[in-house]
């Protein structure tokens, strides 16, 4: 069932987002200090294309490592995040108009908010 979700995500809107991640990671890339944001877009790319079979969970961090996503997660969602969590929000309208969609839509949402704050979050297998 995760093969058919992902193949029916990939072409209902996961490509257009996941090229939309690799494409932010891609201008991130270019300066030294956009690298770590390269990194987290380009996996977060990944899991754009193809989402079901894995979630998003916390990662356990110390104090040091909170105040650093804090920061990093303001600066990525003043340059990068808001257009991704937009792009986003508008493929969650678009696959809501059908009731097969709404579960694309779902996804779409959660998407959204990691756009926002991608820091402190990795991509982990649902057991």
């Amino acid at each position: 069932m995760r093969l058919i979700g992902n193949i029916l995500w990939f072409i209902l809107g996961g490509f257009v987002m996941g090229l939309a991640w690799w494409f932010t990671a891609l201008i991130c890339a270019i300066t030294i200090i956009g690298i770590p944001w390269a990194i987290a877009a380009f996996r977060i790319g990944t899991f754009s294309f193809w989402p079901f079979g894995r979630k998003v969970a916390d990662k356990p961090a110390g104090t040091l490592g909170s105040g650093i996503g804090a920061l990093g997660n303001l600066i990525w969602a003043i340059l990068f995040g808001w257009w991704l969590a937009l792009g986003h929000l508008v493929s969650a309208v678009l696959c809501a108009i059908t009731i097969i969609g709404i579960p694309f839509a779902l996804q779409h949402i959660k998407l959204a908010g990691l756009a926002f704050f991608p820091y402190g979050k990795e991509i982990v297998p649902i057991s």
